[in-house]
């Protein structure tokens, strides 16, 4: 994959390009996916690494349009605004416990991150984009998924499609569709000591 220079980032080292093509934008083209498309994404979430190889993920997804509808009512009305253009809706749910002693998992949400890490990967080798999302209300997400509280943490909400041009978003949201930059490497790794 060469690097997209569209995209205005710039490594301070050298990396793979999928890393710098990985982006969450917010225009999407409602095509639908193929089954084939979507399978590979949580096959890719399969193989990420674990704690005790537990896999405490679990993807809950919507690719018919009245599920998407449901899984709409839970996000926030600034999500529900470009995510009604989205051909795959899903939330990523992490077991609170291992499956081999039922004890605490605490490291569930940072496995379950490497998961939703190796599908945004995915999506991208498929020419696909999938976008990551904070703004949902939980107690609507387990509402309308019927999942059990108790037993897992609802982590995010994902929308995954392919890219479509910034006009199809409402003014206010269509200033925001660029490429975000990062901290400095010094901001985020240091040797030795805090």
């Amino acid at each position: 994959m060469t690097i997209d220079r569209s995209i205005p980032r710039n490594p301070d080292a050298d990396i793979d390009s999928m890393f710098i093509d990985r982006w969450s934008p917010r225009a999407f083209d409602p095509a639908p996916l193929t089954e084939e498309q979507v399978a590979s994404l949580f096959e890719a979430a399969r193989w990420a690494p674990s704690c005790y190889n537990d896999q405490p993920w679990l993807f809950i997804y919507a690719v018919k349009a009245m599920d998407r509808e449901r899984f709409l009512t839970a996000l926030m009305a600034g999500n529900q605004a470009w995510c009604s253009r989205v051909p795959l809706l899903m939330f990523l749910l992490c077991r609170r416990n291992f499956l081999h002693n039922n004890q605490e998992n605490r490291h569930a949400p940072f496995d379950a991150g490497a998961a939703w890490m190796a599908l945004a990967l995915q999506a991208r080798k498929l020419g696909l984009h999938a976008h990551a999302m904070a703004g949902f209300s939980r107690e609507k997400a387990y509402a309308i998924l019927d999942a059990p509280a108790d037993e897992y943490d609802i982590m995010a909400a994902i929308a995954v499609g392919r890219r479509a041009e910034p006009s199809v978003l409402p003014d206010v949201i269509a200033t925001k569709e660029v490429p975000s930059g990062r901290k400095p490497r010094y901001e985020v790794a240091r040797e030795g000591i805090f």
